[in-house]
């Protein structure tokens, strides 16, 4: 890499580790970047989701307070997870590179929408907790329509992790009867446990560009405490757009690769 390009692959590194903790899909951010610099799209995948995983304890660390009282719903959503993501990092791999590269672009378009959608998602959530009540739901974590809704989006987040935070969001929201922060927060922890898992598997099934994976480490990490301090004063509408713009810049160059 160039240093201009290792500048811009930090610089991304930074703002996927505060958009993961605030929303979800930074990897719509740092995906495009690691292409531009050259990568192929199963190298920039498997980097890119090594790298993660120091931004994605950042964030959990971040929201420490809003985890207290967890222990059993993450143990419990964090053992699918886990199962998810590696089932999704065999499928990566087991699967030819013509398949992922036709794929990928139908992820990201999917994570796409799923941002655009997300003001009406995180209503739905609102009206439909209003409605349980407090008292209503017999399974304070959610049962196993929950569990198995974590472990396929789990399955997704450990084959391309872009919008795997907001899917987690949107599950745990309409199936928990708890609060977004507290929500948020369990999603910092799935998504962290979903990249180490795929990524260690990784570390023994493919080649990684070690340079991009220090300079997202890095940068995610301190995108992690970022995003914990000031996401919830940032304009979702900002970040929305942001991410929007980038990962249709990530579709036309998979398109025109």
């Amino acid at each position: 890499m160039t240093i201009w390009e290792m500048l811009a692959v930090f610089a991304a590194g930074v703002s996927a580790g505060t958009i993961n903790t605030i929303v979800g899909s930074g990897t719509l951010i740092t995906f495009p970047v690691l292409l531009a610099t050259g990568l192929p799209p199963v190298t920039a995948t498997v980097s890119n989701a090594l790298g993660l995983i120091p931004g994605a304890i950042s964030g959990a660390i971040g929201y420490r307070k809003e985890l207290t009282g967890q222990r059993r719903r993450v143990l419990r959503l964090g053992s699918a997870a886990a199962v998810g993501g590696f089932c999704g990092a065999v499928l990566l791999l087991a699967l030819p590179p013509t398949a992922f590269e036709t794929i990928v672009p139908v992820l990201v378009g999917l994570a796409l929408v799923l941002v655009v959608l997300q003001p009406r998602i995180t209503a739905a959530v609102k009206r439909r907790r209003e409605c349980l009540g407090s008292d209503s739901h017999p399974d304070p974590d959610g049962g196993p329509l929950l569990i198995t809704g974590l472990l396929l989006a789990s399955v997704y987040g450990g084959y391309f992790t872009a919008a795997q935070g907001i899917i987690y969001v949107a599950l745990m929201g309409m199936l928990l009867t708890d609060t977004l922060q507290r929500v948020n927060a369990t999603k910092n922890v799935l998504a962290a446990i979903v990249n180490t898992v795929a990524a260690t598997f990784f570390l023994f099934a493919a080649d990684f560009d070690w340079t991009a994976v220090a300079l997202i480490a890095v940068g995610s990490t301190l995108g992690g405490q970022l995003g914990a301090k000031i996401g919830r004063r940032l304009p979702p509408t900002a970040l929305r757009a942001l991410i929007v713009a980038v990962g249709t810049v990530a579709i036309v160059q998979l398109l025109l690769r």
